[in-house]
């Protein structure tokens, strides 16, 4: 397709292959009929072969204010009136032809949502479609010259084997001996009354010059690819009510002529077109539709209907197939119904619908990907790489792109207004592979070495002509002799004799009578010449007929063997059958109870599980609690020992005072006594006075209960100077679970970067790394650690740091370092006073220090 009035890109050429002829893409242009007469019209037809799009209301006018009309060319253009019948005879037939040629064939039905491509493809009842139509013409033609069944059979690798006479007929009985499957002749049948009208063509087509001296079977397959996964319609799967399993997806393989198929698929072998278009239907109403806003039976999977021809020649005497698997060939017409592409915005899909219009647009993109790189290897002599592998509709249909068929697309166009733009879309995409060349198949020929039926009777007939010339000339033109002589017999004259003088009448029917004795008498010879050869071809016939029957008494002989080698094995068959269901029986038995064990094992698992999970959760709850409660111990036990400190100081300065007083007064006592013994004078008496009052008030000071401990001075937060404090950049990683300790002397490092999580900024502008790690001390206090590194670049031009010091930070109480003093120290009361007096202001304070531990 060409769109008109716009340039195409140059073609330049690329690397010429030797013999290899190459036909474009045919793109068909289909327009269905508007669904009401007040809706607004945007494809115009102009010509058989021509297309124009007008922009709708609202979207004509461009920056230039002109009207915006396109004109798009195809190589077929069917309007609105086009009957099924047009369209088959111009696009499918000529690919069921090349089917029956051994000549591959890919059709399918491209556009947008509701725009008539199931309809093209499937038909509806009266009006049938493509699929049908195709069917019929192939039975046509070839159903008088159809092998029996099971005497061709899938390899399972993309390929047919064929099976000995025996085989096939141990097939056919196995086959009719199941009662769940119907018989189907190999004649025409009553059709379903639900697709009858779809089928029961009154124009049928037919194919004339199929080569007699085959034989021919048919199988066809049925799949979809739905979100990328393809599934296979016609899989009998057993319903299960308890336990339902969904269909399980097939895979994608290369046989060895490098072939994409779906590994596993089913194919069914078919007889007509009525059992062909039954098992069509029979997937059919497994296909996955559904109601949108734009059609009510959408289709939201791509379908592939694969029609298989399998043939091969006749032996000589033209009665039985040639076992000979290279003389089978196969071709084969995939009839693709792709999903169409929609816009969400207009479907209003949500949930599935959302995610399934997603991969149908997908895969369409995928699809115009590939066409694009084609034409871009083809017209630029490129050789890129084309993405078949994306999607799984682009890789199964690969091998036609590079040149096993003809590839045919529909462009079906929905002509109303709302779908202006997707339908622009389309075109472009139509335009584009209108340019995308294939390859010519080759043509396969069918017939080996071994001649069939037709060409046997041909050189039966040359030879028995020869023989009768050797003999006498052709036995054909003997009845010719014999009708000449007849009619040169002379006739007899008149012969009555009136006068007896006449001497002229007796004469002449002498002489008549002696020629035609003459010509009897050649007649005679003749007619002996002509018995002599057909006695001999006779007793030669009686010869070659007792061989023959000689040749078949011994076939009778033969077949009576194989008779009893049949009974012999339907007999173990039968008990092989016999033993089988016993076996199933049993293998059902097991399986039931292996599923109870399982399910009463996962019960158990689930159990087990949901306990342990109990008691980690139980076990993790403990050993909080007894982290919390280890927490309040401690700090209870600090409290107290620091209230037993407290008392313990303040009991001992009182027991201390009461004893110093206790001494002042005996020694008091004691100069008065010596004074008393040794008589002073009165003028030494007068100056003791004052210094007796002296040491009394000194002594009431000193048993008086102590005063209130003194307020502490209020202490500025000094920081000590870390290690860290360089000419250097840091980065100070402190982790946001960190706890502020807010005490005295904390570590400042300057031209620092502090982040809670590191990362590559921070680490490239500085060369330093510091990590603040907290955890609880063996003393209940919380220990801070300083891991420092330094940051290096690395060759891949990201950071590193590596570790080089661990400095170690530790709170302590100040009270307990002023007991561990005193407990060592063996000073005097004085002493010992002042350190009571300074204790308390250290403890109200609250202010903790802190000590530096280094590890290597």
């Amino acid at each position: 397709m060409q769109r008109l009035g716009k340039g195409k890109t140059p073609r330049r050429p690329g690397p010429k292959k030797a013999n290899i002829e190459k036909d474009p893409v045919g793109v068909y242009c289909r327009i269905r009929p508007l669904g009401g007469e007040d809706e607004e019209c945007c494809v115009e037809m102009i010509s058989s072969s021509t297309i124009q799009l007008h922009a709708p209301n609202g979207l004509k006018a461009n920056r230039n204010g002109e009207y915006k009309e396109t004109q798009y060319t195809f190589k077929k253009v069917f309007g609105i009136n086009t009957t099924q019948l047009e369209l088959f005879e111009d696009i499918a037939k000529p690919l069921v032809e090349d089917l029956i040629r051994c000549k591959n064939g890919l059709l399918f039905t491209y556009g947008v949502t509701g725009s008539g491509k199931t309809f093209t493809m499937t038909g509806s009842p009266g009006e049938g479609g493509l699929l049908p139509r195709s069917l019929d013409m192939l039975f046509n033609s070839i159903g008088p010259f159809q092998a029996k069944r099971f005497v061709f059979k899938p390899d399972d690798k993309n390929g047919m084997e064929i099976q000995s006479q025996v085989d096939a007929l141990l097939e056919r009985q196995k086959r009719d001996s199941q009662q769940s499957v119907p018989k189907t002749p190999s004649s025409r049948q009553k059709a379903d009354p639900e697709f009858a009208d779809m089928i029961n063509l009154d124009d049928a087509c037919k194919f004339e010059n199929v080569d007699e001296d085959c034989c021919y079977s048919v199988f066809v397959s049925y799949i979809e690819i739905y979100n990328n996964y393809i599934y296979d319609l016609l899989e009998d799967v057993p319903f299960d009510p308890i336990r339902p399993k969904p269909p399980q997806s097939k895979i994608l393989r290369e046989d060895q002529n490098h072939n994409m198929y779906v590994a596993g698929c089913t194919e069914v072998e078919v007889k007509s077109t009525e059992e062909a278009f039954e098992v069509f239907w029979k997937g059919q109403k497994k296909r996955r539709i559904a109601n949108t806003q734009l059609n009510r039976e959408s289709s939201r999977s791509h379908s592939v209907f694969t029609v298989k021809l399998v043939q091969a020649p006749l032996d000589a005497d033209g009665d039985h197939i040639l076992q000979d698997k290279n003389q089978v060939n196969v071709s084969q017409l995939c009839l693709v119904d792709l999903a169409g592409s929609e816009r969400t915005s207009r479907t209003k899909a949500e949930g599935s619908r959302l995610r399934e219009a997603g991969n149908i647009n997908q895969s369409l993109m995928t699809l115009r990907t590939c066409m694009e790189v084609l034409r871009e290897n083809q017209m630029c002599g490129t050789n890129k790489m084309v993405p078949y592998r994306d999607s799984k509709v682009t890789h199964l249909f690969k091998n036609y792109f590079d040149g096993e068929g003809k590839v045919r697309m529909i462009v079906c166009v929905n002509p109303k207004a709302d779908d202006y733009e997707e339908t622009m879309l389309v075109m472009r995409f139509a335009e584009m592979t209108q340019e995308v060349e294939v390859a010519r198949p080759v043509d396969r020929p069918i017939c080996g070495l071994a001649a069939g039926r037709r060409h046997r009777n041909q050189a039966f007939k040359d030879e028995l002509s020869r023989r009768l010339e050797e003999r006498g000339g052709p036995i054909n033109d003997d009845p010719v002799i014999l009708d000449r002589l007849i009619e040169n017999l002379p006739v007899l004259p008149p012969c009555d004799v009136v006068d007896p003088a006449d001497d002229q009448t007796l004469p002449r029917l002498i002489e008549v009578l002696e020629r035609r004795h003459q010509i009897r008498q050649m007649m005679m010879g003749q007619i002996d010449k002509t018995a002599n050869t057909l006695k001999s071809m006779v007793q030669q016939f009686d010869s070659q007929l007792n061989s023959k029957e000689t040749f078949l008494h011994d076939q009778r002989s033969r077949l009576n063997e194989k008779d009893k080698v049949i009974i012999n094995q339907k007999t173990e068959i039968e008990r092989l059958e016999k033993k089988s269901k016993t076996l199933e029986y049993k293998i059902d038995i097991l399986q039931k109870t292996t599923e109870m064990y399982e399910q009463d094992k996962r019960s158990l698992q689930q159990e087990l599980e949901s306990r342990e999970q109990r008691l980690h959760r139980e076990l993790s709850e403990r050993r909080r609690a007894e982290q919390r409660m280890q927490g309040i111990v401690t700090d209870t036990k600090l409290k107290w020992e620091k209230e037993c400190e407290r008392r313990v100081n303040a009991k001992q300065l009182e027991m201390q005072n009461k004893l110093w007083v206790k001494d002042e007064k005996l020694k008091q006592l004691k100069a008065i006594v010596t004074e008393s013994n040794s008589g002073a004078s009165s003028s030494t008496e007068r100056p003791e006075r004052p210094t007796r009052e002296r040491d009394r008030n000194i002594a009431q000071k000193r048993s008086a209960s102590p005063s209130p401990r003194p307020t502490a001075v209020p202490v500025h937060p000094m920081h000590r100077r870390s290690h860290s404090a360089g000419g250097e950049k840091w980065v100070d990683h402190k982790p946001s679970s960190n706890l502020d300790l807010e005490t005295v002397m904390q570590p400042i490092i300057p031209n620092a970067i502090t982040v809670s999580t590191p990362n590559e900024k921070a680490l490239s502008k500085c060369h330093k790394y510091v990590l603040r790690h907290q955890e609880l001390a063996s003393d209940g206090e919380i220990e801070t650690k300083l891991i420092k590194g330094n940051v290096f670049k690395t060759r891949g031009g990201g950071q590193a740091v590596q570790f080089t010091d661990i400095e170690t930070l530790k709170q302590e109480c100040p009270t307990a370092s002023s007991r561990k003093r005193r407990s060592g120290s063996e000073e005097g009361p004085s002493q010992m006073v002042d350190i009571e007096n300074r204790a308390p202001v250290a403890n109200t304070s609250s202010s903790y220090g802190y000590q530096k531990r280094r590890k290597p």
